[in-house]
């Protein structure tokens, strides 16, 4: 599989000559965060309907693993921001390992003591070191490269968080969830010591799963501490330049807003898969584990495809067209039957795969010295994984009907539209000409 061409040849915004910097190496290692973080957040999936199980949780209050993850993103955005534009990135992603693998260790003293709020927290603090990693992450693969294949080269380094979210739903279904879960009404059945013993076996599971991950990530901490990694400054670095000074562009404004919908969209599909699997297609969890594992699949073919169709078709163009399918595909989610439903899902996490990393590089595009920032910016915006899940559950608990929540994703995919038809549009280079 062929890199994204220009990867070695590019020119530095500090003016350094095509070919004397060779930014290969970093570039593999800085895209081997996205494999990390695709794994982590692809096991919510299976940890949902196994915690909601465990903890007799209906669909608001399991979806809150969702919004324990999300919620970070918006707290931590700004602060990891500051981080950012004060040390560099590579201070930022030595924080951000350095927290993701602390939470995954945390899962062991959350089994332990059978407490849902301690799956929050540690869940909470696996997303701060996230949130690090993609605020540096992100706009980082964009300049390790030719400027003009930026959207190209992001998505690509996007498409192993596919492949994490294709692997992710086999090990975990495999190693987390039970081969045959008792009913609710069979877990009510039980006298409490043997209830007790079953939720103390169940909770258990998580463990091995988490610490072989911390130990993952520990050895990613070990080896970027000792790489050199350039640290890219901008030509107008030298400007000061605010947290509040991003909003002046209004293209980074409507990429927030699009981030917002479309990152609550991909939580809602990905995240309730499984659930929706058993209730509508009246398969077991571990059958459903696959095909979120094949919803995975796609997610990854997806971004490749997007990456290589990236060549012939603008991104915002590219953006619109797999916008206007994800609309179409929702229709038949929420108003069709059986399995076909699932594959629409499947389907839909081809088209939007695209979404996440073409919106990041549209609206972090043509801002100069406010690019850290900025990225902040969207990356707060993720926070719509927090918010829009539960407003689904809450949908889906009122009409005892899952399909009916997937009205939320659809009307999300009418944001990402208009981002892509009008919303990237920028205006700035004209206005700084008048100045």
């Amino acid at each position: 599989m062929a890199l994204p061409p220009n990867l070695s040849a590019a020119q530095s915004a500090t003016g350094t000559p095509a070919g004397k910097q060779n930014f290969l190496f970093p570039f593999i290692l800085v895209t081997s965060l996205f494999f990390y973080w695709g794994f982590i957040h692809n096991l919510d999936p299976v940890l949902i309907p196994h915690l909601r199980r465990a903890f007799n949780l209906n669909t608001v209050q399991a979806s809150l693993v969702d919004s324990a993850v999300y919620i970070a993103y918006f707290i931590m955005a700004i602060p990891a921001g500051i981080i950012m534009k004060k040390y560099g990135y590579k201070t930022g992603i030595l924080i951000g390992l350095s927290l993701f693998a602390g939470g995954c260790f945390l899962f062991v003293p959350a089994a332990n003591t059978m407490q849902y709020a301690f799956f929050l927290a540690a869940l909470f603090i696996v997303a701060c070191g996230l949130t690090i990693l993609e605020t540096a992450a992100n706009p980082y693969a964009t300049i390790l490269g030719d400027p003009a294949t930026s959207t190209q080269r992001l998505n690509f380094a996007q498409s192993f968080n596919g492949l994490a979210a294709f692997l992710a739903p086999i090990l975990g279904g495999k190693f987390i969830l039970s081969q045959n879960p008792i009913a609710d009404t069979q877990l009510a059945a039980m006298t409490t010591q043997v209830r007790d013993a079953y939720l103390h076996q169940e909770t258990a599971t998580v463990k091995m799963p988490y610490i072989v991950l911390g130990s993952a990530i520990l050895i990613a901490f070990i080896i970027f501490f000792f790489t050199k990694l350039p640290d890219i400054k901008d030509n107008e670095e030298k400007e000061k330049t605010s947290f509040l000074h991003t909003f002046r562009h209004k293209h980074l404004k409507w990429a927030a807003v699009a981030q917002f919908f479309y990152v609550g969209a991909q939580v809602c599909i990905l995240s309730l898969l499984i659930l929706f699997a058993t209730r509508v297609a009246g398969i077991t969890e571990k059958a459903a584990s696959f095909y979120s594992s094949a919803a995975g699949l796609a997610f990854m073919l997806g971004r490749f495809a997007g990456t290589f169709f990236m060549r012939y078709i603008t991104p915002a163009k590219l953006l619109s067209i797999n916008a206007v399918i994800c609309i179409l595909l929702c229709l038949v989610t929420i108003f069709g039957s059986g399995v076909i439903t699932l594959y629409a899902i499947i389907a839909t996490t081809f088209f939007m795969s695209i979404m996440f990393p073409t919106i990041f590089a549209l609206g972090i595009e043509d801002i100069g010295a406010d690019t850290k920032s900025g990225s902040s910016l969207i990356i707060m915006a993720i926070v719509g994984g927090a918010i829009l899940p539960p407003l689904f559950g809450y949908i889906t608990d009122i009409t005892h009907n899952i399909q009916y929540g997937y009205i939320v994703p659809l009307l999300s995919f009418a944001v990402v539209l208009y981002f892509g038809l009008k919303g990237h549009q920028h205006t700035e280079k004209a206005v700084e000409v008048l100045h």
